[in-house]
């Protein structure tokens, strides 16, 4: 009895269908996996950040010093020698930092309101086309006060404990940079303890090598990244303040350890810097011409060091596109405050980076990337489409 061709087809593409279908709900259930291991982690982070923010700083700030103490490790210099003596030198520099910007920058907190009035007064002549909105505003408080009951009165609630929510929040900082210090020192000197162990949790040869050369590729990346970077921004900081100084304003230091520390935020930490020297000059200097010469110094130092030297010395390569870095700056800084905002384009690079190293992840990568690395010609889409029809 000879089989049925028809039936045995109709059977091979059932199977299809079946297997295609299986196919189509394991992805399924894998992406639904992905989606709530990220809520959670999210999750996780907002909540544990009084933990999960000092280990990253900690990390970030080891691999940024593991170049030097590799160079030093060259040189006969052993990784704990070299460890404490950068983590102390870090913490010198600092502790001295705050030292001399807590006194000005305390001076600017409380002389905001000051600074407000000095210029409103400054830019008094380009509010006349803005004159009649204002008595429009002004007349509306006024109705709101007067339409209030006269039998009502506004109650102001004092709030208690205002001391003690200090001294809590300054020893939570100072706990949060004991353990950013102390876990970076054993970092640097544990040496190639984490990459034995990392090399020991793979069973074949090729398995281990593979997994070495991907771990090395991306500390070695990342490390040059952040530690180009951290001289870079501390070499804007250091012209700025100069700068600013032989124009005449006031407290230069400040503003230049405010460009260096908000260059790590890019487009976005030079426009506040901009701002912010913007409106002291405003009210420092007797005629708007002169004053406007600070904004313009720190918009050329800004322009020099983004478009020529950081591309230069980093490379092109390592450039994150501008949209990655905006979506980052706002998620870091909604899950960890300003903190988070100023390591958002680095965990951004440790992310790219990473994922580079790895095909399954490598879209990721190139998303990131600034520019596009997979750019498909005309021609050939015209030639795909011809084939296709």
């Amino acid at each position: 009895m000879k089989a049925d061709p028809t039936a045995s087809g109709a059977g091979a593409v059932e199977s299809q269908d079946s297997r295609a279908e299986a196919r189509a709900d394991t992805h399924l259930i894998r992406s639904l996996l992905v989606g709530i291991f990220i809520l959670l982690a999210v999750y996780a982070l907002y909540f544990g950040r009084s933990f999960f923010m000092p280990v990253i700083l900690a990390f970030l700030l080891a691999l940024t010093l593991t170049p030097i103490v590799r160079f030093l490790r060259k040189h006969g210099v052993p990784d704990a020698l070299s460890a404490t003596f950068l983590v102390l030198l870090s913490v010198i520099f600092v502790a001295s930092a705050g030292y001399l910007l807590s006194g000005p920058v305390i001076d600017l907190i409380n002389n905001t309101s000051s600074i407000g009035l000095q210029l409103t007064e400054r830019l008094a002549q380009l509010k006349q086309p803005f004159e009649r909105i204002m008595q429009i505003s002004h007349q509306l408080e006024a109705l709101t006060e007067t339409s209030q009951e006269p039998g009502v009165q506004r109650v102001a609630v004092a709030q208690s404990g205002i001391l003690s929510s200090a001294a809590s929040n300054i020893l939570s900082a100072g706990t949060s940079i004991t353990i950013v210090f102390v876990l970076s020192l054993f970092l640097l000197a544990s040496g190639t303890m984490f990459y034995e162990k990392i090399v020991q949790s793979f069973s074949s040869l090729t398995e281990k090598k593979r997994a070495l050369r991907v771990v090395y590729d991306v500390e070695r990346e990342i490390s040059h990244y952040l530690l180009t970077v951290a001289a870079i921004n501390t070499g804007l900081g250091t012209v700025i303040g100069l700068g600013l100084w032989g124009l005449g304003m006031p407290n230069p230091l400040v503003w230049g350890a405010a460009a260096a520390l908000l260059n790590f935020l890019p487009y976005v930490g030079a426009l506040t810097t901009i701002l912010l020297v913007t409106v002291i000059a405003l009210i420092s200097f007797d005629t708007v011409p002169y004053a406007l010469l600070a904004p313009a110094f720190v918009l050329l130092c800004d322009i020099v060091e983004g478009q020529f030297v950081t591309p230069m010395v980093v490379g092109r390569r390592l450039e994150i596109n501008a949209v990655a870095i905006f979506i980052a700056i706002a998620f870091w800084s909604w899950l960890w405050g300003f903190v988070g905002a100023l390591m958002a384009v680095p965990l951004l690079v440790v992310i790219k980076v990473f994922c580079d190293h790895f095909d399954g992840l490598r879209h990721v990568g190139n998303f990131l990337a600034a520019q596009h690395t997979g750019v498909v010609e005309d021609e050939e889409i015209s030639d795909t489409e011809k084939a296709a029809g």
